[in-house]
């Protein structure tokens, strides 16, 4: 079983030696056959960092996204595996071998993995983001319904015969994975998630990008999907998200009320200490990762991304779009 690692990158040179690190080590001990690393029209040294890398570097003929610069580099990549790894993460010494061993014991078609627990960037919003990242793969069911391309692999001839990533769709970093998984599973494909393929996520989140992140590239683009496709309830549009969802509602209602002084505090102070009861696991991921003190604030923002998720989420499924939706350009059945 050949493993081709395919990284796309554009303006990377921060964090592209780093993610091509462990990559080189697993070169060099034939773990993986060989490196692509898939230039997107960088303005920076990300070309020749990778070439000092050791990976073979590809323009992608002009900006086409992740998603496209994924598939200009599946075009020329020789495995039968297509190890997709993004250019801001560092897998762990062992991913190749726990990515190997998943794909041999199970048969899937796909596999991806999770980040780990300890994010490089050390500020506030970055650990809460990535930590609850890792938190809804680690506790996912592990026959998945989506893909995941941040560290993630798809057998060469199913991902040929589905056509690749949706470029044209999704022309910037947005759900153009998920899409992919869900074709995948159209064409009877497995997926699966494997917690011990890990990685370390170097991305610094700032609200700014944060917010445009989780309402324009995935709440929109998932909601659109959702009119489009039965897609069975997975990760955080699962049925208990969605009550979470809707628990931190209630709990936003109860403090306006105590802000208009039509209600005690104190209901307030039991909800949100409903909301820590009903996000028990992530809370202790949080505060094994980071303390207590960590842990309250980040459940307490956890309540904010429900509010301003689902609502961009729901006002999408009403009608509502920041921009015009692209319709699907890839083929959605066997």
């Amino acid at each position: 079983m050949a493993i081709s690692a395919i990284v796309p990158v554009y303006n990377g040179e921060a964090v592209l030696a780093k993610c091509l690190e462990p990559l080189r080590r697993m070169l060099r001990d034939g773990e993986i056959a060989e490196i692509v690393v898939v230039d997107d029209g960088s303005t920076d040294a990300s070309a020749w960092i990778a070439t000092q890398g050791g990976a073979k570097v590809l323009p992608s003929g002009g900006r086409l996204g992740p998603g496209g610069a994924r598939n200009r580099g599946a075009e020329v990549a020789s495995g039968d595996v297509f190890w997709f790894v993004d250019a801001d993460v560092v897998v762990h010494p062992d991913a190749a071998g726990v990515l190997r061993g998943v794909l041999e014991r199970t048969g899937a078609a796909a596999v991806f993995g999770t980040y780990d627990e300890f994010p490089a960037a050390a500020n506030f919003l970055s650990q809460y983001k990535n930590l609850a990242h890792r938190h809804h793969h680690v506790r996912a069911e592990r026959e998945a319904e989506t893909f995941w391309a941040g560290c993630g692999a798809v057998r060469a001839d199913a991902f040929r015969r589905c056509g690749g990533f949706d470029a044209e769709r999704f022309p910037e970093p947005s759900i153009e994975d998920i899409e992919l998984g869900i074709r995948l599973r159209r064409f009877g494909y497995r997926i699966v998630i494997e917690p011990e393929l890990q990685s370390r996520h170097l991305k610094e989140w700032r609200f700014a990008n944060l917010l445009r992140t989780d309402v324009v590239q995935r709440a929109f683009p998932w909601a659109q999907l959702m009119r489009e496709h039965r897609i069975p309830p997975t990760l955080n549009v699962s049925f208990r998200e969605r009550l979470r969802a809707a628990l931190a509602w209630v709990l936003a209602g109860a403090i306006a009320a105590f802000l208009a002084r039509w209600a005690s505090g104190w209901w307030a102070l039991g909800l949100f200490a409903s909301t820590i009861a009903a996000n028990a696991q992530l809370f202790s991921l949080f505060r094994r990762a980071n303390g207590t003190w960590f842990a309250l604030r980040a459940i307490a923002f956890h309540q904010f991304h429900y509010l301003y998720a689902s609502a961009a989420f729901v006002a999408c499924r009403l009608g509502w779009t920041p921009g015009r939706p692209r319709p699907s350009t890839t083929r959605t059945s066997a």
